[in-house]
């Protein structure tokens, strides 16, 4: 099992590297098809993935001179109370919710990208 986490954690890592985001996306979908978890232990599991994944992207861009710390600092406040509300929802909403409710998430942004705009 912990050789499967850890193969299974090179690809997330690269997305969220590469990307600075998606790996929790990736994560959450490996997670429910790998490792049987149901869509909020998912979720939550994905968090934690996610965690040293946005330390190490933080230091990598922040040394790279990407980081623009004007826009980060105000967006952090409502970005971390946004986190905490979802994931206080996150616990109420029944799995086939949550289950449909990324599935739209991903389809809107898919297309946004796809579109660009």
């Amino acid at each position: 099992m912990k050789k499967k986490g850890l193969l299974w954690g090179i690809p997330i890592g690269f997305i969220n590297g590469f990307f600075a985001s998606g790996g929790g996306i990736i994560a959450v979908l490996i997670l429910q098809k790998f490792f049987s978890l149901d869509e909020k232990k998912a979720h939550a599991t994905s968090i934690m993935i996610i965690l040293p994944l946005t330390v190490a992207g933080v230091f990598v861009y922040t040394m790279a001179g990407f980081a623009d710390m004007g826009n980060i600092v105000k967006a952090a406040g409502g970005a971390t109370l946004g986190a905490l509300l979802g994931a206080k929802l996150l616990s109420r909403l029944s799995g086939r919710f949550i289950r449909i409710g990324f599935g739209a998430v991903m389809v809107f942004a898919s297309v946004k990208l796809l579109i660009g705009g």
